[in-house]
């Protein structure tokens, strides 16, 4: 299994560029007013469009809206900060509760991390924050959790997820003697972890498996139209999750942009499908405008009819298997 970054390395712009490039930003967020717009901004989707309803994310008891921003995109990247932060002030200004990262995101947690100190004191507790550990031992992890921390410029995380999960053997060291989750024990009872998460995208039945393991409090999984072809997650982790009470947070919803370079589904139909299933939907985004085009998918009618569902399944059943390499 490989946690390698897969984005090239991108030119580094300095530290000057990126709070200039989101000035206009963060004199929005002084203050703590986050989801305001500064006078004479022009109107986004999300400025203009009604509250989008809140869902519960599991036992979290984390109140997050249908599309939240992901860790990877532009995020994924090291020395783009430049563009990097005004992503993520985008996202916060326009009132993003979930913000997801990992450290095998190459510097998504340097740029949220400044992008919080960026916006202001009150930036960082106003989202939920989750991040992840790809280490399968108990040091290996909290190494990463502390060093998680510092780049994030925070003292906790409200979600710690063991990450990408494939392998029976890997569920085997996590849950043994000296495994991560014994980190993720000593995390939760010192206050640098509130909540703990798996995910995966490889196999549906090792996600299901850790969950009968142990009682994580989210799952995120694969999410899009193509699921139902082979590997289902929909009908295996998603529907064990729910009978558990776990909160359930959707990725790989365009399938890495496969479905949209085919013109297969359009963004919103993709959006509004993965978030018809889960709580919440993880997007990276590349910039400021796909920040405002995904976010304003939160004012769709949720859920998705089922005979829109199934049409949209259809439609890209003939091409699933372009859409699912990520699977076993």
């Amino acid at each position: 299994m490989s946690n390698e970054p897969s984005e090239t390395e991108g030119a580094d712009t300095g530290r000057r560029g990126v709070l200039r490039a989101a000035a206009t930003t963060e004199a929005t967020m002084a203050g703590g007013a986050v989801g305001c717009a500064p006078p004479g901004a022009p109107a986004s989707p999300r400025d203009a469009a009604a509250p989008a309803p809140l869902r519960r994310l599991g036992r979290t008891g984390a109140q997050v809206e249908p599309v939240s921003l992901g860790g990877e995109g532009i995020l994924r990247t090291t020395g783009r900060h430049r563009e990097a932060v005004p992503v993520i002030l985008e996202a916060l200004r326009l009132g993003v509760r979930y913000c997801d990262t990992a450290p095998a995101y190459q510097q998504s947690q340097d740029y949220y991390g400044e992008a919080f100190r960026a916006a202001g004191p009150r930036a960082r507790e106003q989202v939920f924050l989750a991040s992840k550990t790809h280490a399968r031992d108990r040091d290996g992890a909290l190494r990463l959790l502390d060093d998680s921390l510092r780049r994030l410029g925070t003292d906790h995380l409200d979600l710690w997820q063991l990450h990408d999960l494939r392998e029976s053997d890997e569920l085997d060291a996590i849950f043994g003697k000296g495994g991560a989750i014994e980190a993720v024990e000593q995390a939760r009872a010192d206050g640098r972890v509130r909540h703990v998460g798996i995910t995966g995208h490889h196999d549906p039945q090792i996600l299901v498996e850790a969950m009968r393991r142990y009682p994580v409090d989210t799952v995120l999984c694969a999410i899009n139209p193509a699921d139902p072809a082979r590997l289902p997650f929909l009908t295996t982790v998603v529907e064990e999750a729910r009978r558990r009470g776990v909160g359930v947070i959707g990725m790989k919803i365009m399938a890495a942009g496969r479905l949209l370079q085919d013109r297969a589904a359009s963004p919103g139909e993709l959006i509004h499908y993965a978030a018809s299933h889960a709580d919440t939907v993880i997007i990276g985004c590349s910039s400021i405008a796909e920040v405002r085009e995904n976010l304003g998918a939160r004012a769709l009618p949720f859920p998705m009819p089922p005979a829109e569902r199934g049409a949209l399944e259809a439609r890209v059943a003939p091409r699933a298997g372009r859409y699912d390499t990520f699977k076993a």
